[in-house]
């Protein structure tokens, strides 16, 4: 049975044991197609458990797996001809250059034309950058070079789907505006991308959508930016009608919380001198990301409210994640 159009791949009550532990515990994993996916977690979450289950190095012990809308694993051999991969490191011949392990990776994929191999060959070296060092025995490559490899050789063939686990590992800062782009390009022409990573300022610049993982479950999925907006924004405006100013943000759904990086509240625990402005004094409100500032600033000065400053700072992926997960995102998933 094949999945809905939209999804490139779908998962219905996933579930990945390792004796009475669950490392994947029932998630619903839905991946548009065309997307560029962010798959986040911090170590232990599940993440390259779900994507060894995804691409048939590890069996499920319940639940359903569609990839590119056919059934996992039975249709693994009509499915991985058009999935590219790039998971816990590449790995090649230390003593074969580049072009070499390509050569032989490519003729051992019986779906790869041997009449086009060395064109394609050298296309993918050229797209990730490696054309200068083509001839290069690998052993003499970075981890940098070694990880651009791994891309290029799941790039050999057109891909319907690309999973990339941490594709900027080791790269210096102009490689991975470098694979920033590609993989944008890819999803440019039709490629849908499901990248696992911990670099969340990466996601944020790369991804379309995101998946959260923490202890096994699937916290949070779907746009970036709706992910984004349903975390808090604090708002600070600085003025000397604090009671008038707390009545019309009160109006406006805004409630006290922490923000700005000071504690909060419509008493006097919400009310300091302002270095800025001597004679005005700040309050601090939270409410939903997204909040419009000219709406606000507009609506307290309708009231009488002499606005001298104001901010609107809204939540990064940063804080929803450690909100969604409880911990911090410091280290390789």
């Amino acid at each position: 049975m094949k999945e809905p159009a939209g999804l490139a791949i779908e998962t219905q009550g996933l579930v990945k044991r390792f004796g009475r532990r669950a490392a994947v515990d029932g998630i619903n994993l839905a991946v548009p197609r065309g997307s560029i996916f962010g798959f986040l977690g911090p170590n232990g979450s599940g993440k390259t458990t779900t994507i060894r289950v995804l691409l048939g190095l590890a069996s499920a012990n319940s639940g359903n797996v569609r990839v590119l809308g056919m059934e996992m694993p039975g249709a693994l051999a009509s499915v991985l001809p058009d999935v590219g991969a790039l998971v816990e490191g590449p790995g090649f011949y230390p003593f074969l250059s580049g072009t070499g392990n390509l050569l032989r990776l490519d003729a051992a994929d019986r779906h790869a034309s041997s009449a086009t191999r060395r064109e394609r060959v050298h296309d993918a070296l050229d797209r990730v950058g490696l054309s200068h060092a083509a001839g290069k025995k690998v052993r003499a490559y970075s981890l940098g070079m070694k990880q651009r490899l791994g891309l290029a050789n799941a790039m050999l063939r057109p891909r319907e789907l690309l999973v990339l686990d941490e594709p900027t590992n080791g790269l210096d800062p102009q490689g991975t505006r470098e694979v920033r782009a590609l993989v944008r390009s890819l999803a440019a022409g039709g490629t849908t991308v499901f990248v696992s990573s911990h670099l969340l300022a990466e996601v944020e610049q790369m991804c379309t959508h995101v998946g959260v993982m923490s202890a096994g479950r699937l916290v949070a999925q779907g746009p970036l930016d709706e992910l984004r907006s349903s975390g808090e924004a604090h708002v600070v405006v600085h003025t000397p009608d604090v009671e008038r100013a707390a009545g019309v943000l009160a109006r406006l759904g805004l409630v006290p919380g922490q923000g700005a990086g000071t504690g909060s509240s419509w008493d006097s625990t919400a009310l300091h001198p302002s270095t800025a402005l001597p004679e005005a004094k700040a309050l601090v409100a939270t409410g939903p990301n997204g909040l419009a500032p000219e709406a606000i600033v507009a609506a307290l000065v309708a009231d009488g409210v002499r606005v001298r400053g104001f901010t609107v700072e809204n939540a990064s992926l940063e804080e929803r994640f450690v909100s969604l997960t409880g911990e911090g995102f410091d280290v390789v998933g």
